[in-house]
């Protein structure tokens, strides 16, 4: 039985059905039942969106107006997302079996996110002058690129929401915003959300559906000018070969398979915290979790004998119940994949440690923490993106090796090093092929400094005031401040450009 209203697109400062009428079901991954049922997107229903966030922009006030005015909107989004941050959480957690405890903290890291955006506007966005010679001013300003796509993934997907859509809102785009179909109900909440903070109609909007047809045509969409995508790697790469054909500027969070590499010197302790938390807080359903694990040969068999105890008392259980650590994964299809990931593991030789699901659990998608000891770079689990609660555990001889299996994947997203020698730990960490490293620390992250990868982990950084670089243009402005010398061609015709015949 539905347990929500059903979830409808926000195009033009409406909620609507689909131009086709198409609903599909969205899953509860705690009990594989209903929640309600979410408007199924198409072209048609993208052009709307796109045309009503055209005209919001072209014709509309949201880029002209002055940006106090438009920065004093973005802060009452911050406001009203603080006021629904309960039933925010809540939302998240039943959507996407995120323990509820976690889900509140990622609500408010979406509010933050926008007063952040607000604040980096107003004292960042500055543009560049340049005197030159006493003749010419040169100046720089920044401009919204127009309608932005985005298109966000289903873990955490408020707090990716808001991570996008509030820098380009900041900044004076209009915006489409295309959000996973697993995990619609928080996004319909953010339009509820803005329509209360009544930004003008076409600023924003969502169009639920698929990727292969929402998603996909929103990329082609000659008046879309630029897409952001957090998610898989492979559909990424669809994304900017299809982006190619409009010139869409593009920017890729994409997939990781990141190391976590622990010298026999480190705090173990400190070590285990972070290497637990790391891969199995929201489900291990995140993109910079540590799912290699690299120990110094001599420490490994106490760490393991450690690790296998905090493995046993992660709590799994109810999303909603708040001293759940470990929620169900967020679909069945995505449940499937995980455990053969597992198989392929004990097929490969590793030795596979899982904790125990708790009886009463069996309708949901329950994946319990679980190690793949013994591992080498060679195996499958080893180097492909599992995206759940395992965690491939490797040894090491000396730093040449810890560096060398660290890079030796495709991916290069985000790293980690412990290790009390801090000139090794810079090192190290420098040394790894990744987009961000973090240094006897867990996974926490400034608003200010950039967020991204390397090679297939995706292309570009956001955060901070490197959005700037992406949700703006840079027009450059020259001005003549005095009379400089300009060649008058064509005034005069000189005798030495005579023909012989004409002299």
């Amino acid at each position: 039985m539905a347990t929500q209203p059903n979830v409808l697109h926000y195009i033009n400062g409406q909620f609507v059905e689909s131009a086709n009428g198409a609903f599909f079901d969205n899953i509860n991954p705690f009990t594989n039942e209903p929640i309600n049922q979410v408007a199924e997107g198409n072209k048609e229903d993208i052009d709307a969106a796109v045309r009503a966030a055209k005209d919001a922009f072209d014709g509309g006030p949201w880029r002209t107006m002055p940006v106090e005015e438009r920065l004093r909107y973005v802060l009452r989004i911050a406001e009203l997302i603080e006021r629904y941050k309960e039933e925010i959480a809540y939302l998240e957690a039943l959507d996407t079996g995120i323990p509820i405890s976690q889900a509140k903290k990622q609500a408010a890291r979406a509010a933050e996110n926008f007063r952040f955006y607000a604040e980096m506007v107003k004292t960042r966005l500055v543009g560049e002058a340049y005197h030159v010679n006493g003749q010419f001013l040169n100046y720089t300003v920044y401009k919204p690129v127009g309608v932005a796509g985005l298109i966000t993934p289903w873990n955490t997907p408020f707090m990716l929401e808001t991570w996008k859509v509030a820098p380009a809102l900041a900044t004076g785009n209009t915006v489409v915003l295309k959000p996973a179909e697993w995990s619609p109900l928080t996004a319909n909440k953010l339009a509820e959300i803005i329509d209360e903070a009544g930004l003008p109609a076409g600023v924003f909007n969502v169009v639920h559906g698929f990727g292969e047809t929402a998603g996909a045509a929103l990329v082609a969409h000659p008046d879309v000018r630029l897409i952001s995508f957090t998610g898989e790697t492979t559909t990424g790469m669809e994304i900017i070969r299809n982006s190619a054909a409009t010139l869409k500027k593009t920017s890729m969070e994409l997939g990781g398979k990141s190391p976590l590499i622990v010298f026999a010197d480190a705090d173990m302790e400190r070590a285990l915290d972070a290497a637990v938390w790391g891969v199995f807080s929201l489900n291990g359903e995140r993109c910079t979790a540590n799912s290699r694990l690299l120990l110094e040969q001599s420490i490994y068999d106490e760490f393991v004998e450690r690790l296998k105890q905090r493995v046993d008392q992660i709590v799994i259980g109810d999303p909603m119940n708040p001293a759940t650590e470990l929620g169900p994964l967020i679909h069945r299809a995505h449940w499937e994949r995980v455990n053969r990931y597992i198989e392929i593991a004990k097929q490969e030789g590793a030795d596979v440690y899982a904790a125990r699901v708790p009886e009463g659990l069996e309708k949901g998608n329950f994946v319990p923490p679980t190690l793949l000891l013994g591992c080498h770079n060679r195996m499958k689990v080893a180097q492909e993106e599992i995206f759940g609660p395992v965690m491939a555990v490797m040894a090491f001889a000396d730093e040449q090796e810890a560096i060398r299996l660290a890079n030796d994947v495709k991916y290069g997203l985000a790293a980690y090093v412990w290790t009390n020698d801090m000139k090794r730990g810079h090192r190290v960490a420098q040394a790894i092929e990744s987009g961000m490293a973090w240094v006897n620390s867990p996974n926490v992250r400034d608003l200010r400094i950039p967020f991204g990868g390397t090679k297939y982990s995706g292309i570009g950084r956001e955060g901070g005031h490197y959005s700037f670089d992406f949700y703006t243009e840079v027009q450059v402005v020259h001005v003549a401040v005095g009379d400089p010398p300009i060649p008058s061609f064509g005034k005069t015709k000189p005798s030495s450009a005579l023909s012989v015949e004409q002299k």
